[in-house]
């Protein structure tokens, strides 16, 4: 079971890096969540794949009387889901204002207002101090 999922956690870290090497903004957030997504997995494989009982400890008594299921995994997962829910969601809003202000999700092609001129300076207008115009 665990080499199962070492291949599809590998196969997942590949489809993500795929997804954000493309040079599309959209695909780099969903590449981005794969990722988050395949380390989850991970951290949880590693954590041994068992079918132990949970770490409860019942009325009564006062240690655990079998071997329980190791907790530290699934609360790192958990935390990375929040924290990579968080990330996913500040990703998209950032990638509707840049679409709004470039109007392109292509990372290749250069946003219009920064385009090259002949003296290489740009066409957007400089206000440095001590110059006018």
């Amino acid at each position: 079971m665990e080499a199962l999922m070492a291949l599809v956690v590998g196969l997942m870290i590949a489809a993500a890096l795929y997804l954000m090497l493309s040079g599309v903004l959209v695909r780099f957030v969903f590449g981005f969540t794969l990722m988050g997504n395949a380390i989850n997995l991970l951290i949880f494989t590693a954590g041994r794949l068992t079918n132990s009982n949970p770490a409860l400890i019942h009325p009564g008594q006062t240690i655990l009387t079998s071997p329980a299921a190791n907790a530290l995994p699934q609360a790192l997962i958990l935390t990375a889901i929040v924290i990579g829910f968080a990330m996913t969601t500040f990703f998209l809003i950032l990638l509707v204002r840049t679409f709004d202000q470039v109007q392109t999700l292509d990372a290749d092609q250069p946003p219009l207002c920064c385009e090259l001129t002949d003296t290489g300076l740009g066409d957007r207008k400089t206000n440095l101090p001590g110059k006018k115009g």
